[in-house]
Formats: C-alpha cells, sequence, structure tokens
C-alpha cells in the first residue's frame, strides 16, 4: 500500500480538516441526551419553564452548530475524494501508458479496465466515507460510552459488554469477507472481458448469425458474477442482523434494569431517556462501523488490485540522457538477433536474424502467418526488446537511445489500423501535432484517401466512429498510412497496410509512395509476393528464421520457400517466365 503514500502526503491537510469537522458534529450530538435527560429530570420535574427553554434553545444552537460541521465536512470531503479518485486514475493510466508490452501481456484488456474503472471507485467511496461516517462511528461509539458512564456508571457496563460482542462480529465479518469480495472483482474482470470481446467483434456476430452463442456466453459469466456476489453479500448480511440484535438486547437490558431503579429511585427517568439515545447512538455507530469494515474489505481488495499494477516494475530499461547525433540518420541493423516472448516454451519467436537496411531503401519481409515478420519489426520501436543480439537505429544500439527520441525517428502503420473518434482530419495530424491542413491533404494523397475523402459530405471534416466502424478496411488502412506518412519520419515501416485494398489502388499508393520515401528507410511488411516484389531487398522468414535475402529475382532462384510462395499466389504457370 506504499503506493498510496504520495496522495496521504498531497491531502492529509483538508482530510484532518474535514475530520475535525466531523469531530465536533459527533460533539454536538452526544451532547443533546444529556441536554434532554437535564429538561426532564429538572425542568420537566420540576415544572420549570424557563429552564426548559433556555436548555431546549441550547439543544437547537448545538444542532445548527452541528448541521454547519456536517456541510463544511461533506464539501471538504467530497472535494478531497473526487480529486484524489481522479489523480489516482490518472496516475494508474500513465502507469499502463509507460509499461513496456511485457508487462502489459501480463493482464487481460478487461482487468486493467476494471481497475481503472471499478476499482478506484471503490478505494474513492471509502476515502469519501472516512472523512464522512467512517471517523464518525467511533467518535460516536466512544463518546456515548464516556457520556452514558458519566451519567449512571453502575449501569454503563452493559455498553461495553454489548461493544464487545459486537467487536467480535465485525472482526469475523473482515475475517470470512475479504476473501470474497476478490473473487467478486476477478468475477468481474470476466463479465467485462466478455462485453469488450463481444463490442470490438460484433460484426462478426452479425454475419455470423451468433446471437444466441454469444447471449449464453455473456448470461454464463454473468450467472457467475450474480453467484459470487450474492454468496459474497448473502455472507456479509450475516453480520448486520447480528449487530442490530445485540445493541436490541442492550436497550432491553437498560429498559428493564433501568425501570428497576427508576422504581427504587437509584435512577431518574431521565437519565433513563439519555441512556436509550445513547444506546441509539452506539446501535448507529456500530452498524457505521460494520459498514465501514464491509466497504474496508472491499476497497482493501481494490487497493491491492491497483497496487499491482503500480508496482509493477516496467521490464524495459528507458534511457534518459540523450546520445550523440550521427551522420546517418534511418540506417536500420539488425545484428545476430533473437527474441523469445516472455513465458512462453519452445523455440524463440525470431532466431538469429542479420540484416541492414540504409537510408533510402526499401526492405521487403514476407513469409507464412506466424512466420515472425511483425515481432521483427515490434523489435525496431522497442516494444519489445531482443532477447539476444542487438537492434540498431542510425548505428546505435536501440537501447541506448532514449525512448521517446527512438519513436519520433519511426512513423509506423499497423497491422490492424487503428483509428480513433474524431474526424478524419484529426485522425491524419495526429501522426505530428503541429500538421496544418495542407500537410494533411498531402499525406491523404500519396496514401491514396484523398479522393474518397472528398467524396464525403463532411469531406475532412468527416467524424470517424469508434474504431473507424463507418469506413471499410481499406478505407481505414489509407487514413492510417495518411496519419504515419504526415510524422515525415526517418524509418515508415508498413506492416500489411495494404492487404485491405484492390490491386489498382496499392499500385497508386506504392508509386506515389517511390517518390515519398526518397532518403527514407522504408520497411513492408506483405502477404503478397506483389507488394514486396520490388523492393531493393526482401527477407523471407519461415518459423522465425532468415531463409533467404535479396532481389525478387535473385530469391526465384535460390530460395525455396520464397518459390513456394510465389507458385501459391501467382501460379505455377508463370514460374518459367521469372
Amino acid at each position: 500500500m506504499e503506493h498510496f503514500n504520495k496522495y496521504i502526503k498531497k491531502y492529509w491537510k483538508p482530510f484532518l480538516a474535514a475530520v475535525a469537522f466531523l469531530t465536533f458534529e459527533a460533539a454536538c450530538d452526544l451532547m443533546q441526551p444529556t441536554i434532554m435527560s437535564k429538561i426532564v429530570d429538572v425542568g420537566v420535574a420540576n415544572k420549570d419553564m424557563n429552564y426548559v427553554l433556555r436548555l431546549g434553545g441550547g439543544m437547537l444552537l448545538v444542532t445548527a452548530m452541528g448541521a454547519f460541521a456536517a456541510s463544511m465536512r461533506n464539501i471538504i470531503s467530497s472535494k478531497v475524494s473526487q480529486k484524489f479518485g481522479a489523480e489516482l486514475r490518472l496516475d494508474l493510466f500513465k502507469k499502463v501508458q509507460g509499461l513496456s508490452f511485457d508487462n502489459i501481456d501480463n493482464y487481460e484488456g478487461a482487468s486493467l479496465v476494471t481497475r481503472l474503472t471499478n476499482d478506484v471507485n471503490q478505494v474513492q467511496i471509502f476515502v469519501n466515507g472516512l472523512m464522512r461516517i467512517f471517523v464518525k462511528a467511533p467518535l460516536l461509539c466512544i463518546g456515548s460510552l464516556i457520556m452514558a458512564a458519566r451519567l449512571n456508571s453502575k449501569m454503563s457496563w452493559i455498553l461495553i459488554v454489548i461493544v464487545i460482542i459486537v467487536g467480535l462480529i465485525i472482526t469475523m465479518n473482515m475475517k470470512i469477507g475479504y476473501p470474497f469480495f476478490k473473487k467478486v472483482q476477478k468475477a468481474l474482470d470476466r463479465v467485462n472481458s466478455v462485453i469488450r470481446e463481444y463490442l470490438s467483434g460484433v460484426r462478426v456476430v452479425k454475419a455470423f448469425n451468433r446471437f444466441d452463442y454469444e447471449v449464453n456466453r455473456f448470461e454464463n459469466t454473468n450467472e457467475e458474477f450474480f453467484k459470487v456476489s450474492t454468496k459474497a453479500m448473502r455472507v456479509m448480511a450475516i453480520f448486520s442482523p447480528g449487530i442490530t440484535l445485540t445493541v436490541n438486547l442492550g436497550i432491553t437490558a437498560v429498559l428493564w434494569l433501568g425501570g428497576i431503579r427508576v422504581s427504587t429511585g437509584e435512577m431518574q427517568a431521565g437519565e433513563i431517556i439519555a441512556f436509550i439515545n445513547y444506546m441509539t447512538q452506539i446501535l448507529f455507530s456500530l452498524m457505521m462501523i460494520s459498514f465501514v469494515f464491509t466497504m474496508f474489505v472491499r476497497a482493501k481488495a481494490s487497493a491491492e488490485r491497483i497496487s499491482e499494477v503500480l508496482k509493477e516494475e516496467n521490464t524495459m530499461i528507458h534511457k534518459e540522457s540523450t546520445v550523440e547525433e550521427t551522420f546517418v540518420k534511418g540506417r536500420i541493423d539488425f545484428e545476430n538477433v533473437s527474441f523469445s516472448y516472455k513465458g512462453a516454451a519452445g523455440e524463440p519467436a525470431i532466431k538469429n536474424i542479420s540484416f541492414t537496411c540504409m537510408p533510402g531503401e526499401t526492405v521487403g519481409i514476407i513469409g507464412s502467418t506466424g512466420s515472425g515478420k511483425t515481432t521483427l519489426i515490434n523489435l525496431i520501436p522497442r516494444f519489445y526488446d531482443a532477447t539476444s543480439g542487438r537492434v540498431k537505429v542510425d548505428g546505435i544500439d536501440v537501447k541506448d537511445i532514449p525512448i521517446k527520441n527512438l519513436r519520433e525517428k519511426i512513423a509506423l502503420v499497423p497491422q490492424k489500423s487503428v483509428l480513433f473518434t474524431g474526424t478524419i482530419e484529426e485522425n491524419i495530424s495526429w501522426g505530428r501535432e503541429n500538421a496544418d491542413f495542407q500537410e494533411v491533404i498531402e499525406a491523404a494523397k500519396i496514401a491514396n484517401a484523398h479522393e474518397f475523402i472528398e467524396d464525403k459530405r463532411e469531406k475532412y471534416n468527416t467524424i470517424v466512429g469508434q474504431g473507424g466502424v463507418n469506413f471499410s478496411g481499406g478505407q481505414k488502412q489509407r487514413i492510417a498510412i495518411a496519419r504515419a506518412l504526415i510524422k515525415k519520419a526517418e524509418i515508415l515501416i508498413l506492416d500489411d497496410s495494404t492487404s485491405a485494398v484492390d490491386a489498382s489502388t496499392e499500385a497508386n499508393i506504392k508509386e506515389a509512395l517511390k517518390k515519398y520515401s526518397k532518403g527514407l528507410s522504408t520497411i513492408i511488411i506483405a502477404q503478397k509476393i506483389t507488394s514486396v516484389a520490388d523492393a531493393d531487398k526482401i527477407i523471407v522468414l519461415d518459423d522465425g528464421e532468415m531463409v533467404g535475402i535479396g532481389s525478387h529475382k535473385t530469391l526465384m532462384n535460390s530460395c525455396d520457400v520464397y518459390q513456394e510462395i510465389f507458385k501459391s499466389q501467382i501460379g505455377r504457370e508463370m514460374t518459367g517466365n521469372e
């Protein structure tokens, strides 16, 4: 829980201010039963109306002062808890954003969403409660015991016995309830995971008409969440009536024994009324303490899940100091590079890869699905670090380049085109924050996107739906290419980025890229040979190994794997012409 120390240091002053107002409010509440007993035993018993009015006015003043303190406490507690929750959520988001892919792979996306939302909310509610009722409850409980003992010490043993019994019930509540609420949060993770998968694949669900399957899948997960939650609440529900029963038995004992003492003249009626009021306040405070510990159990489970992310040590070491600039801009070197995913068994995903891509050169990478193409290029911007060997950019090991500086040199079009909610212009200029509108148009023209954008009624102001749902696969790819081009980086990486466009559009894009990419190091990953056939050199991957490198013509004469790919895509009848 040491990760919460920074928030304690930041908010302890307003927290104590809220607690001070809360303490004053509790003191006002504690004074009222004693004043009431005086009114009954002195004013009413002696038929002294002036005394009754004087103390009655005092009660109203005390009540007004308590109400003012309560209002101030509410204002401070709401402000502090909301600011704390927002800051914790932001810090958690920044932490997730700064983690390496190795770290993020340890968590499901739905689990991280739950931690950022529900778990932070549970902790925020607990902090808010601490400044509102959680501190007030023990103050009222202890204060009521003291005030009751001052009224009649012989009767106060009843209250002490009640508090001890309730304390044991609350301890059992904590011990038994905590494991259940950990299970509840995990079950909620699974519900969020199913919802997330459905929403991301809703088109596939509709296309295959698998509504019933998805409904059943969600129903099963939701039912599991319902059962775990019900079980947790059922266990917790046993304790609240137990506390109420114990306190009510105490009230019964006070009435019974107090009645006997009043009849013998050992106590006055006003003291009995005050005792009952204090017992009611103790009931309220003990119920609140029980609720506090229920919330504490939930908040503790959530805080541990948040701490689990916050204490995650980044597997990737980031250099902060700048490195000396070199004259070679955009050169890429792979020197005997191998890579294995964390926790993966078997052969490495990449095995002993060596090649160089010079500025102005275009390198194509081809291979069957799962051959390691995307894994290979993920090592250039340091999404992962090579297990062995070295990856160099501008002649410097990427591990020695500050991560921000490294990624500023690289423009990447990922395999899956990702668009953000906003306009087309905003999505393209997202590649370079200070790009003007004319540069947006130029990038769109190179990516062969300008024409279809102009056909839209709102043109570049057309709103992009979540994930680009209102665009075809080819249109999304072209917008993503334009976003990469506007960055004007030294290295351009296209990861199967024209797979959804037709041959004519792909040819236009390639022709425009030839002019644009002069002086750039360009790496093109493709499934289709036609996409890389005119590259300066082509790397052929098979099961993580480089089985061929060279031009199209060279590989057609020397690489069996490349020949097989060519035959499967172009046709056996054309091989004789090569």
